[in-house]
């Protein structure tokens, strides 16, 4: 998912945006910690956008590949909740088809270090099926390069790869 450009966030994203830059300054416990308090608020059926950016974020902050993977599998899950009027209502330009090569990506390269190079596989086709969604810029090529980079690892065999 590309940086969320806001036309007027809410109080919710605003404060993931803050817990993910502690997490980009080095701070992953107190990220981890201020985006679990923000999942907990969001509800398991609260707005899909908050579901799924939380645990997208979330994620990345985790210490094992298992409790990666179960973040991971959240986002996927609250994604297909989520429409474009929704995320268009957080930037002009944002729809849901741009989130899946991230999240697919992501639970690729997971599947990937634990060793389920099937499921790993079905997510990377996945991923690259919808990177036509991918915006023409920085970030869909920054996508791109990692979509070739966890390729590259699954048919080199099992390498941990930094995205």
């Amino acid at each position: 998912m590309s940086d969320m450009t806001d036309k007027q966030p809410d109080e919710i994203l605003a404060a993931m945006g803050a817990a993910v830059e502690l997490g980009r300054d080095g701070d992953r416990p107190g990220a981890r910690d201020a985006l679990t308090r923000l999942w907990e608020r969001a509800s398991v059926d609260g707005d899909a956008m908050h579901r799924c950016s939380i645990a997208h974020y979330l994620a990345d902050l985790q210490d094992s590949p298992a409790d990666e993977l179960m973040w991971d599998e959240r986002a996927l899950a609250a994604v297909t909740d989520l429409d474009d009027e929704r995320v268009r209502r957080v930037h002009d330009s944002m729809r849901v088809r741009a989130f899946l090569p991230s999240l697919h990506l992501n639970l690729a390269d997971v599947h990937r270090r634990l060793g389920n190079i099937g499921e790993a596989r079905e997510h990377l086709a996945a991923a690259t099926k919808e990177v036509d969604a991918l915006p023409d810029d920085d970030y869909g090529s920054m996508m791109l390069g990692a979509l070739d980079r966890v390729r590259e690892a699954l048919d080199s065999g099992p390498q941990d790869v930094d995205q």
